[in-house]
């Protein structure tokens, strides 16, 4: 049997993984645009901050090690079309167009970043963050430049800013939101997180539109806005992603978002066609709808769930509740499930509480605090979504919680949770313990003078 796999990134590389060890004799074919395989966007803050030492550490695989495995890689070679009919896809490489046929294709066509309808996005010294190429051209860009603006405050642009930041160049962050990382934490984290910055001389420019970017022969100089003006030598636009679908237009059904349509076993509305990663929706446990969530560890999981779906039906998608950590300058924080900005999507009236709790006992001889949130049914007092912040690394943390979600515990289960307790780690009742009880009114013995 002859397996097509369209991407190597995140749900690609998984999908091979996982064909090679359930299909050993099939026919594995691996189609990828670009000159290396499997590069991992994740990491472009390590490789900007100097932690990863060049771009050839942030790949999963290479060329070379899926050939070791018998995987028949073509790099360089773009898949622009697909006939369901009679199954076969469309190869763009130099040589010209060709045309391969398959039985079973898997196709995982990414996202690319927002394109802002303003003028000067093509000067130079404007970059977009996404994938090793402008990685690296970001990172050479970075030893010579002394102003920038970063067009953007989610999660991608707030690593640019911190590394920047880091590398001594002064750094302004503007974004059409009123708050920064608004989709990923509530109010009371991201107020912490702005005062931080713009202690760090961090410049924080939210509720404000850029309209124009100006240069000078050719290379950006100023960035305006519907509310100023900043002089820069760098322009980083990191405005979000949007499914990389329009090519499949007519060939698969789509959501109104361009998300490839999916069932449970993430076979699309063609068959023998099966689709993955940013492109697609996902099961989401707090509402039991589905979500454009584009996380790495989601896009792992669907492709496992396509993989053994490609030959015969026997997998279905579980729910997940979306689960992120990240860190900004001293904190480090965590998020699972809704907020503030989603809870609404839940059809239950959803209730939430702000905690902020000692991690250790008294005599431990330390201040640290540990900042939470937990949102959860008004009635049902199911959790439906938690966030958790500290200079302490606490955010393991919210895997648990998000094992909370999925399982559809309620307050009460994780009030009295069996977590251990050892005065070096944590206090007799833990962190969590206290948020759900402090969540359902209740406090057993949390504020005892000697913890």
């Amino acid at each position: 049997m002859k397996f097509i796999v369209v991407g190597t990134s995140h749900a690609g590389y998984e999908v091979v993984e996982t064909l090679l060890k359930d299909h050993p004799d099939a026919d594995v074919h691996l189609y990828e645009r670009g000159s290396t395989a499997s590069f991992l966007s994740c990491g472009i803050q390590s490789y900007l901050e100097g932690i990863s030492e060049n771009a050839d550490q942030l790949h999963y695989a290479t060329e070379q090690s899926f050939k070791d495995q018998g995987v028949n890689v073509h790099m360089n070679s773009d898949v622009v079309g697909i006939n369901s009919s009679d199954k076969t896809i469309t190869v763009k490489t130099a040589d010209g167009e060709t045309e391969e046929s398959y039985d079973k294709l898997f196709i995982s066509p990414g996202a690319k970043p927002v394109e802002l309808p303003i003028p000067g996005t093509d000067l130079e010294n404007t970059f977009y963050v996404r994938g090793r190429d402008w990685a690296q051209k970001i990172k050479a860009r970075m030893a010579h430049s002394k102003k920038a603006v970063v067009v953007g405050a989610g999660y991608i642009g707030i690593e640019v800013v911190e590394a920047f930041a880091k590398a001594g160049i002064e750094v302004t962050v503007i974004d059409a939101l009123d708050r920064v990382l608004k989709t990923y934490l509530d109010k009371e984290f991201t107020d912490i997180l702005e005062d931080e910055m713009r202690e760090e001389n961090i410049t924080v420019r939210t509720d404000e539109m850029v309209k124009e970017i100006v240069g000078e022969n050719g290379k950006v100089q100023k960035v305006i806005t519907n509310k100023g003006e900043y002089d820069v030598d760098t322009v980083i636009l990191s405005a979000g992603v949007r499914p990389n679908t329009k090519w499949l237009d007519g060939v698969v059904d789509l959501n109104n978002d361009g998300t490839v349509v999916v069932d449970e076993y993430m076979q699309t509305s063609e068959k023998d066609i099966f689709a993955a990663g940013d492109a697609t929706r996902i099961p989401f446990a707090p509402n039991h709808g589905d979500k454009l969530i584009a996380l790495a560890s989601n896009a792992r999981r669907q492709a496992v769930v396509a993989a053994k779906n490609m030959v015969e039906k026997k997998m279905k998608m579980p729910e997940v509740a979306g689960t992120s950590g990240l860190s900004l300058l001293s904190y480090k924080f965590a998020s699972t499930g809704v907020k503030d900005i989603d809870s609404d999507t839940v059809d239950a009236e959803v209730s939430s509480k702000y905690v902020e709790e000692k991690l250790r006992p008294k005599f431990m001889g330390d201040d640290e605090t540990v900042k939470m949130k937990i949102h959860f049914e008004k009635d049902s007092k199911r959790i439906v979504g938690a966030q958790l912040m500290s200079t302490y690394d606490i955010t393991p943390a919210i895997n648990t919680l998000s094992v909370a979600i999925t399982a559809g515990w309620t307050l009460d289960q994780l009030a009295f949770a069996d977590f251990f307790f050892q005065p070096g780690f944590n206090r007799p009742w833990n962190f969590l313990n206290v948020l759900a009880q402090q969540a359902s009114g209740e406090t057993y013995g949390s504020d005892n003078m000697l913890f």
